[in-house]
């Protein structure tokens, strides 16, 4: 597969978990339905975090890198009130979409301290499928993205997961829970999200499922530490069966939308965009076209 290939692959798996994860915010009994497994009904609508990853697509077709004012431009073009952008998201759109230079204005947010949200590694797997020859270039470019919006590396997690998934998609025996997050780890500098992955690795069994949300939160606080361990250790336990991932990722409450889209993202980039089952995406709403290259067609279903 080409590079960009396998960045669309990504976001189809991200898109559809983002919008299963989503549903079940209006539901009136999710844990009970999650519990049966019933699929939530038509439509399934993607949040902010496919609106993003599509500006991201958009980009790498451009340019075949992190263009970082064309990615700005990207996202508060098409930013739409009504995708679930958090808080502080919405006030960074509107800033710059009125003309102000993302560099101040991600600076600039939370007094100055920058935002150390979830938003930088939910758009990352795409990045990680794209740049998968090359980790370190894969590691490099999501921290580019990353400072568009946020202060923060930690969505590299993300990118260096789903650039190894990628490389394991032709394998015949996949790795296990410990040693996918090994390979992972050992591209990661020393952080908080680091440290809660080392952890995640001896939390072997998929029965324990509260005891590793105790131990590497479900984002709840929306913040990439305790959002992006727990979506790799869902992925850690299924790379070769996207359905059960994004069960086991839905599963755990919390920011749900946001983990199943990275969950999604990675375990696309392993099993394969077949791998998602056909009735999802046929609830999932129809992605646009204006990320593809112009002149090309692709499936975006």
């Amino acid at each position: 597969m080409s590079p960009f290939s396998r960045a669309l692959a990504s976001l189809d798996g991200l898109s559809a978990g983002d919008a299963f994860g989503q549903c079940f915010f209006q539901l009136v009994d999710p844990d009970a339905d999650v519990a049966e497994r019933r699929l939530p009904p038509a439509p399934w609508h993607y949040t902010d975090d496919t609106e993003m990853s599509l500006s991201i697509l958009a980009v790498l077709a451009q340019r075949g890198r992190i263009d970082q004012d064309l990615l700005a431009g990207s996202m508060a073009a098409r930013y739409d009130y009504d995708r679930a952008y958090g808080p502080s998201m919405h006030r960074v759109m509107a800033r710059i979409s009125k003309g102000e230079d993302w560099r101040d204005v991600a600076a600039s947010t939370f007094e100055g301290q920058g935002s150390w949200g979830n938003g930088a590694a939910m758009r990352a797997a795409p990045l990680g499928a794209f740049f998968a020859d090359d980790l370190a270039l894969a590691a490099a470019q999501a921290a580019l993205s990353a400072e568009v919006t946020h202060a923060h590396a930690e969505g590299v997690a993300v990118a260096l997961a789903a650039a190894q998934a990628s490389r394991l998609r032709a394998c015949a025996t996949l790795p296990a829970s410990r040693d996918f997050l090994e390979s992972v780890l050992a591209l990661l500098p020393p952080s908080e999200v680091r440290s809660r992955i080392v952890r995640a690795q001896s939390i072997g069994s998929v029965n324990s499922l509260q005891f590793a949300v105790s131990i590497l939160g479900n984002g709840i606080g929306m913040a990439a530490q305790d959002t992006v361990p727990f979506a790799l250790w869902c992925c850690s336990h299924h790379l070769g069966n996207y359905e059960e991932a994004l069960w086991l990722a839905v599963s755990a409450g919390g920011d749900r939308d946001t983990i199943c889209a990275i969950v999604g993202g990675i375990v696309a980039c392993s099993a394969g965009a077949a791998a998602i089952p056909h009735e999802w995406k046929g609830r999932r709403e129809t992605l646009p076209a204006w990320h593809l290259p112009t002149g090309t067609e692709h499936d975006v279903r």
